[in-house]
């Protein structure tokens, strides 16, 4: 797998506090200013090689993308599998938190869903090898470099999948519009392992017959379906708002 380029601040930010290897930094020639001025401060802490360059190079860089004055170039993103997801949790000592995602297909859907789960303490996102969106700057940039710090699994069969993690005592909710009840009226405690379908077709037929529910948001207005990723969030946290209740 090629380098690849990381553009923007928060991302680039993100990814020098980690131990993603950054081989250099490119700044926009002129005053540094704000945040620009950290990034710098730790690049040269690392013994990051740093090039100023006028605006049309980071253009070109970014390829039509927001770089706001500054991208990186990194090593590839290092997926991990789904043995890691559940040791991190087993490590932490809580039941695992995995979100599954079948066929998703817009790197920007992605990103932010990988942002949502990183905030509400998922362990561990699954996405398929196939025919969906990976990890690429593009994702770095929507999840405003949460990627950094949220383990990615990348399987080659989401059902052979499911079927481990209901081995390891995870129970599977998948978000279905013909759900058989409302996400708030089930009880979605504990190992839990939520999957969110396409952005158009939703949870493929055979996976959808290996979850143990399938739970649906209520629509009332004109537009049939919500946004993956919005969708994502409101299942994601509430399994954060039940886990709460049940600490209460």
């Amino acid at each position: 797998m090629e380098q690849e380029y990381i553009i923007g601040r928060n991302p680039i930010l993100e990814i020098l506090k980690s131990d993603r290897q950054v081989e250099k930094l490119y700044i926009l020639e002129g005053n540094l200013k704000g945040s620009i001025l950290k990034i710098v401060g730790i690049a040269r802490d690392k013994n990051i090689p740093i090039q100023r360059v006028d605006k049309g190079k980071l253009d070109r860089i970014a390829q039509g993308g927001a770089h706001q004055g500054v991208a990186a170039l990194v090593s590839p993103y290092t997926y991990y599998s789904v043995g890691d997801i559940l040791k991190r949790a087993q490590q932490l000592g809580q039941p695992p938190f995995v979100i599954i995602l079948d066929g998703i297909e817009d790197p920007h859907n992605l990103g932010a869903i990988i942002r949502t789960a990183e905030c509400a303490g998922v362990h561990g996102v699954i996405i398929p090898k196939r025919r969906a969106a990976q990890v690429t700057s593009t994702v770095y940039k929507s999840s405003a470099g949460a990627v950094e710090h949220m383990m990615v699994a990348k399987v080659n069969n989401i059902s052979n999948t499911i079927d481990l993690l209901k081995d390891k005592g995870l129970w599977v909710y998948g978000a279905d519009a013909e759900g058989e009840s409302y996400y708030f009226n089930m009880d979605i405690k504990g190992a839990v392992a939520l999957v969110v379908g396409s952005e158009g077709k939703g949870i493929s037929r055979l996976v959808k017959e290996k979850c143990d529910f399938l739970v649906k948001i209520p629509m009332f207005g004109k537009v049939s379906s919500l946004n993956a990723s919005n969708a994502a969030s409101i299942l994601i946290y509430e399994v954060v708002r039940q886990s709460h209740e049940k600490k209460k």
